[in-house]
């Protein structure tokens, strides 16, 4: 009776402690990245000395209780939900971000990241840094200081492309932006007019003040530039420009009325440029977006993947360690063994609310029954008391 007393006991300490972690799962049902522990009973066989002779967990052994196993992650996705901030990350697929802290290494899987003062990129409110690959692909961070500013290009060529009328006789294409060694902007306008009775176009070159940088001819022979005529160079002395305006490619001269469609498709060179966001592009890189429009890769997301993801175990804030010595392996994006790092996107708890539920339920019910294991042993002796006492 006293030994199932003690069986009672320990159905009442598994079932307490199984509270307990159904508990924690169902408190953090909104808690970002968080992974739900199983809870799982296991019976304790014990054994029993019959004459000297002694049985482990065999034949002649008696149960000793229930246990509660340990815990075991469930690594189930979450759900991946939108939101407004770039640097809102989550990865759709098995793999973790890897954050670095001096010599210290965690993971996460999802998590709101700013900028720190020293233009590092850091999981909000703490100090752990994100990884990105470097060349040798291992984990390191990353600042953004020496590229906050996007450095001036000179402007060099203009692509066109499209349509030059052969039965017009002037075509004008302005507003086109060009920049110094400064950065500055100059807007240029050419003017296309045909030499009357030929397939030669005169091209005049203006700046926004009215100033001509320069006249050059454009002729065709059987509706395409011809080779000595299809790149013109226009000097600007001044501002100590020199552009070629490319009309090798995509540039035709066939009959259409007086209606031409040529235009600067491409022109190279830009302003300076601050950053305007920070984000994580479609191939897994953190990329900076300028005030220019220009963007600047600094490196891969480092995805962490492990060869066994239920050695890990869960810390705050959603982050994860793993066991000394576990296999892991660093990927980027484009490995698909870790999947997808993606901007504006935050990874739900994976907690299922109605199993956790039905747990709670059946483990009320084990201690309702371990307590009653205890109450009825304790009426038996009792009553073997009462008896010991009458005679």
């Amino acid at each position: 009776m006293f030994g199932a007393i003690y069986v009672g006991l320990s159905g009442l300490r598994a079932y307490s402690n199984g509270i307990q972690r159904v508990s924690n799962n169902v408190a953090n049902l909104n808690s970002l990245g968080f992974r739900a522990s199983t809870v799982t009973f296991s019976n304790v066989q014990t054994a029993r000395d019959y004459g000297g002779i002694s049985f482990q967990n065999g034949a002649l052994g008696h149960g000793g209780g229930v246990g509660l196993y340990d815990a075991s992650l469930n690594l189930r996705s979450g759900e991946l939900r939108q939101t407004e901030n770039d640097l809102d990350l989550a990865i759709d697929g098995n793999g973790f971000l890897t954050l670095l802290r001096g010599t210290e290494t965690r993971y996460i899987r999802t998590g709101s990241f700013d900028v720190d003062r020293d233009g590092y990129v850091v999981l909000a409110g703490t100090d752990w840094k994100l990884g990105v690959l470097d060349g040798a692909g291992r984990a390191t961070p990353v600042s953004i200081d020496a590229s906050r500013t996007n450095v001036p290009a000179v402007t060099t060529r203009i692509n066109f492309a499209d349509n030059l009328s052969s039965t017009a006789t002037a075509y004008t294409v302005s507003d086109m932006s060009v920049y110094d060694a400064s950065g500055a902007k100059h807007l240029w306008t050419a003017t296309f007019t045909r030499t009357s009775g030929t397939m030669d176009w005169k091209v005049k070159v203006t700046d926004d003040k009215g100033i001509t940088i320069g006249e050059q001819t454009l002729a065709f022979l059987n509706g395409a530039p011809t080779s000595d005529t299809n790149q013109l160079t226009f000097a600007d002395t001044a501002n100590a420009l020199s552009v070629v305006f490319d009309f090798s490619s995509n540039v035709t001269s066939f009959s259409a009325g007086t209606v031409s469609t040529l235009r600067a498709a491409k022109v190279d060179g830009h302003a300076v440029g601050s950053i305007a966001s920070i984000a994580v592009n479609t191939k897994g890189e953190l990329e900076l977006s300028y005030s220019n429009n220009e963007k600047k890769q600094i490196g891969p997301v480092a995805i962490a993947v492990f060869r066994d993801a239920h050695s890990l175990r869960q810390e705050s804030a959603g982050q994860f360690t793993p066991e000394p010595g576990a296999d892991v392996q660093l990927l980027s994006s484009e490995d698909p063994r870790g999947g997808q790092v993606l901007s504006r996107r935050l990874e739900a708890s994976n907690v299922d609310l109605s199993q956790e539920f039905g747990d709670l339920i059946l483990i009320q019910r084990g201690y309702q029954a371990s307590s009653q294991i205890i109450s009825v042993s304790n009426d038996m002796i009792q009553q073997l008391f009462g008896i010991r006492g009458q005679g």
